[in-house]
Formats: structure tokens, C-alpha cells, sequence
């Protein structure tokens, strides 16, 4: 009956240790594959890094034409804001003038019909 327990025994240890054994190599595959995924997702994460990078880039180059193209059209603004109160003064001179003239020639249409002489 003691040997059938040390078989017993020995049957035990032995399926222990072939259990562990497995154990440990189902663990060190399982570490395999986190360390191949965690290589993967380094990789991935550098691909996008530099994909946002690269649009980035891209922004920064149309912000720096849309600030050229702001400048060149405030000044075109500014050119014809000049020229436009320029042409708008002369208007309003001549304007201005032919009112008087206006005003002269209905004040002695006035005066004539009143009679009146100066």
C-alpha cells in the first residue's frame, strides 16, 4: 500500500512538473506575442506621429500664404481707399461748385421775378 502511495506520489510530482513546464511556456509565448504587439504599436504610433507632423507642416506652409495674400490684399484695400477718397473729394468739389452756380442762377431767377435789380 506505500508503494502504491510514493507511486501516487511520483505520479503527481511528475504532472506537476509537466504541467508547469507547459505553464511557463504558454507564459513565455503570451510575453512573445505582448512584446511583438507592443512593437507593432510603436510602429504604428511613429507612422502617425509623423503623419500628423507632416500635416502640420502643411498648415503652417498655407498659414504662411494666407498671411502673404492678407498683406499684399490690405495694401491693394489701402491703394484704392486712396484713390477712391481722392475721387471722392474731387466729386464733392465739383459737386459742390455746380450747386453754387445753381444757387447764383436761382437767386436772380428769384430776384427777376420779384422784380428786383442789383
Amino acid at each position: 500500500m506505500t508503494a502504491i502511495a510514493w507511486s501516487l506520489v511520483g505520479l503527481m510530482a511528475a504532472s506537476l512538473g509537466v504541467l508547469t513546464t507547459a505553464l511557463f511556456a504558454g507564459l513565455g509565448r503570451i510575453d512573445g506575442q505582448l512584446a511583438s504587439l507592443g512593437a507593432r504599436i510603436d510602429t504604428q504610433g511613429a507612422y502617425l506621429g509623423s503623419r500628423i507632423d507632416a500635416q502640420g507642416a502643411r498648415i503652417d506652409a498655407q498659414g504662411a500664404r494666407i498671411e502673404a495674400q492678407g498683406a499684399t490684399l490690405g495694401a491693394r484695400i489701402e491703394a484704392q481707399g486712396a484713390t477712391l477718397s481722392t475721387r471722392i473729394d474731387a466729386l464733392g468739389a465739383t459737386l459742390s461748385a455746380r450747386i453754387d452756380d445753381l444757387g447764383q442762377e436761382f437767386r436772380a431767377d428769384v430776384r427777376e421775378l420779384r422784380g428786383e435789380t442789383r
